[in-house]
Parts: C-alpha cells; structure tokens; sequence
C-alpha cells in the first residue's frame, strides 16, 4: 500500500494553561512536530439550524505508523490547510504497523483553503 504523503498535519491536544484567573482546562495546543500524511475527502454535508447554514465535512488523513502516532487519542485534534479537524476514529489498516488511518469531522464556512 503506498501513500501519497503530501499533506503536512499538526496534532493538537488539549490540556490545562495557567492563566491570571487560575488554570483553564481544555485548551488545545500543539503535540508533537508536524507530520506528512496523505488526505482524501469522503463525504460533506450542509444542514440548515436557526437560519443559518452548517457544512460538515468528513476526511480521512493516512500516517505513518510510529510511536507518537500511535498514541493519538480520539479526544485529539487534527490541523491541515488552515482548517481544524476533531478526531471520530483511528484504525491500523492493512498490515501490522506500517500506516494510521485517522477518521475527522470538520465545520467549514467556504472561507477556508481546503488543500
């Protein structure tokens, strides 16, 4: 299975900052360098709620099986093109720890680059 690893990710995670107020809980922020990773749109989808006009978006990012990768948690996020992604699934596909296969969810608004 080769991969078109075209695409550089950063993950984000969330945890705890210490502010002039006290510490504040789920703020995400980078973990980790910046990965390759190849990207393939599977589905969108709009919905209309109070008025306005929501577009979801579902993608599929292909890592690098590694020992950071590995330990991604769906409670992780994923950065690509300027556009933020929530993590719905990781999967190892296809052989024994050779790629991630990271299932994401996306809101856009049509002002973001998706490539």
């Amino acid at each position: 299975m080769v991969r078109s690893l075209d695409r550089l990710v950063q993950f984000r995670r969330a945890g705890t900052i210490q502010t002039a107020f006290g510490p504040r809980e789920g703020v995400f922020a980078d973990h980790g360098s910046p990965v390759w990773a190849s990207k393939q749109d599977v589905s969108d989808g709009e919905r209309w709620r109070a008025g306005q006009v929501s577009a979801q978006i579902t993608t599929r990012f292909v890592v690098r099986w590694t020992a950071f990768t590995a330990a991604l948690r769906p409670t992780d996020q994923l950065v690509c093109g300027g556009v933020t992604y929530e993590i719905t699934g990781i999967k190892e596909p296809l052989g024994r720890r050779q790629w991630l296969e990271i299932t994401t969810a996306a809101q856009v608004d049509g002002n973001e680059d998706q490539d």
